[in-house]
């Protein structure tokens, strides 16, 4: 089963900003492990919500909302380790 990745406002506004090397690193890792398997090994589940993970992705985390109900997986929040749980 394959799930469609889509973009909050967040994480477009800081890819659109973000070094292009950056971009491409976040870019290839989300494309690479997400629609295949939205729960990889080294994804964390956010304590106190539903269906909510975070990926590693060097420095910087990729929060994201999975719905099994219409196979997509939702990224909103995309930022530096420091950043991202603000």
């Amino acid at each position: 089963m394959t799930f469609l990745i889509e973009y909050d406002k967040q994480p477009q506004r800081f890819l659109k900003k973000s070094d292009k090397h950056i971009v491409r690193r976040i870019m290839d890792k989300i494309d690479e492990v997400l629609p295949n398997n939205p729960v990889p090994t080294d994804a964390v589940s956010i304590v106190g919500e539903h269906s909510v993970f975070r990926i590693r992705i060097g420095d910087y985390r990729a929060i994201y909302r999975i719905n099994y109900e219409t196979n997509k997986i939702i990224i909103f929040k995309l930022d530096k380790r420091g950043k991202v749980y603000d």
